[in-house]
């Protein structure tokens, strides 16, 4: 595979990087990270700026490269990331782009490019996390409508968001696999609960749903009845092999950071401490090679990624873990305790990575399964 860059390309890269140097000193300020209201104002703020500017369709509209290169040039120039746009941008919406109907894609598409409408992720619940498929929340027909029954957990941005990609059973009889079904739940619908949970880094970027009787419109399923689990893969690939590319360059870019700290405070003499670096240095670079290799995969594919997106998700899982530890040993004991470092929010959160979007354990079943064709483990 070339992973060479072509000179429209390169012309393309040339044309936002001098966009972002006119539009970033024209932001607000960042609002509190606490501040989930004002996160999503700012976030769809940003989001419109794009769409303006003709970049806010890149995620689906524009070839695998060029949504790399857009990746590339905003982290690198310190751009906002999604945000709260998250699950819309990078989940949702290319599972609707996939797999909805021409009406579904008119109606969902256009809001989450422009910055209108936020949404978030109804997958897990108490007892059916990495076990998915266990999941119980009921969805019963009643005409045009399914009235729906059940609680989520670790519902990514449910306090700010418009929509919910949600997942539901449709038929218990069915076995574990069958039966269920991808809904677009409005969050406004009556019957909706949502309790925020706050996490080891002090946000509340989760929260727990519980659903009493919501009614959601039959028209707002993605894929048949009954065939939800077809469609959450199709999910579940673009959470896995294409949504954390941006957090590879963020990655990046803190190594380099992390590298100029050591040189200013002494550190770097510490032969140990510079081969870990080179070491991390390594490996993102060769995740960032990764990640070109499964976008491009994925568009000759049809546009979702395949089980590569596992090797890609468990690997990036654990280095990002490494990156942060690496940081501890490079700002000492004084800057690991500075709460109001960024980085250590971040080293926090990066704890939670071996668990999010599939634990590493489930990503190691579906490499041994679906690549190296090994036997299911009973």
């Amino acid at each position: 595979m070339d992973l060479a860059y072509t000179p429209e390309e390169e012309e393309f890269r040339a044309r936002l990087r001098e966009w972002l140097a006119k539009a970033l000193p024209g932001l607000p300020p960042r609002p509190d990270p606490l501040d989930w209201p004002g996160r999503r104002a700012y976030d769809l703020g940003w989001q419109r700026r794009l769409y303006d500017a003709g970049y806010g369709a890149l995620h689906w509209d524009a070839s695998p490269t060029l949504r790399l290169i857009f990746l590339e040039e905003t982290e690198r120039a310190g751009a906002p990331y999604v945000g709260a746009n998250f699950v819309g941008l990078l989940h949702a919406g290319p599972t609707i782009a996939a797999e909805g109907t021409a009406a579904q894609r008119e109606r969902w598409l256009p809001p989450i490019l422009r910055g209108d409408e936020v949404w978030c992720q109804g997958f897990s619940e108490p007892e059916a996390g990495s076990d998915l498929a266990s999941l119980r929340t009921r969805a019963v027909r009643d005409g045009d409508d399914y009235v729906v029954t059940g609680q989520k957990i670790w519902t990514s941005h449910a306090e700010v968001a418009d929509w919910c990609e949600l997942l539901v059973r449709t038929d218990p009889e069915a076995p574990r696999h069958r039966g269920i079904t991808w809904l677009a739940m409005p969050m406004d619908a009556q019957g909706i609960t949502v309790r925020p949970l706050r996490t080891l880094a002090g946000s509340d970027e989760f929260a727990s749903v519980f659903l009493d009787e919501v009614r959601v419109p039959a028209a707002n399923r993605v894929g048949a009845e009954h065939d939800g689990w077809r469609v959450t893969m199709v999910t579940l690939s673009f959470e896995r092999g294409t949504a954390f590319a941006g957090e590879v360059v963020a990655c990046r870019r803190t190594l380099g950071a992390l590298a100029r700290a050591a040189r200013a405070n002494g550190r770097w003499d510490d032969a140990v401490l510079r081969r870990r670096l080179g070491r991390l240095n390594a490996e993102f670079t060769a995740l960032w090679r990764l990640v070109q290799w499964n976008t491009g995969a994925a568009g000759k594919a049809g546009g979702a990624p395949g089980a590569g997106g596992s090797v890609f998700k468990l690997r990036y899982s654990q280095a990002r873990q490494e990156l942060y530890e690496a940081a501890a040993g490079v700002l000492g004991p004084a800057g690991a305790l500075d709460a109001d470092r960024e980085w250590t929010a971040d080293r926090l959160a990066s704890l939670s990575y071996t668990i999010a979007a599939g634990t590493s354990q489930i990503q190691r079943d579906i490499i041994a399964e679906r690549i190296l064709g090994l036997p299911k483990g009973r």
